[in-house]
């Protein structure tokens, strides 16, 4: 099974177009980055009216399930189409009361119109922070970390407190009545 490997750049529109390279894990990214990232999805590009023609649009980059249609590899499926709506004009206003229809004898409000929706392009991609530092080191192979990681792999595992003995089997309960007979359970 292969991993999606994520575009890393500072916004979406670099994501899409130029990133600085693609990582599966933050760990990965934030090395190839040299900064600390963020794993950030935000929708790019214009709006469609119809799917068919987002993904005539975006030939190459997403799956097309109509028939001829391109398939991606699974590491390269970090773009998807979803449905937004469209704000409403400015001068209409949501908060309007509905006028009541009087139907078959009973009160039914007008139905309101289905807001309009566009397809867009939305691209999960780790988003380069540069303000922050990298939680992971940067040098793997620094003589002083490696020398600590080895220090901390031969200290012995010491619990915080010690285990208490294991009184019950796996077929034995002990009644709610006498907590201090054990019966076994068959």
């Amino acid at each position: 099974m292969t991993a999606v490997r994520y575009p890393i750049a500072p916004n979406a529109e670099a994501a899409l177009s130029r990133p600085l390279g693609r990582a599966a894990r933050a760990g990965d990214a934030q090395v190839l980055a040299g900064a600390a990232v963020i794993f950030t999805q935000e929708g790019v590009g214009p709006g469609f009216a119809t799917r068919e023609a987002a993904l005539d649009a975006y030939r190459g980059r997403l799956d097309d399930e109509r028939a001829g249609g391109p398939s991606l590899a699974a590491e390269d499926r970090f773009c998807v189409l979803r449905e937004e709506r469209v704000e409403a004009a400015k001068g209409a206003k949501a908060s309007i009361p509905l006028k009541p229809v009087f139907r078959d004898g009973r009160r039914w409000p007008t139905p309101r119109a289905a807001p309009a929706t566009v397809w867009r392009l939305s691209i999960s991609y780790w988003r380069v922070r540069p303000d922050e530092q990298p939680a992971v080191p940067e040098a793997r192979g620094d003589p002083a970390s490696v020398e600590a990681l080895r220090e901390r792999l031969n200290r012995p595992l010491r619990p915080l407190k010690s285990q208490k003995p294991l009184d019950i089997g796996l077929f034995e309960f002990s009644p709610p009545d006498a907590p201090h007979i054990l019966m076994p359970d068959e």
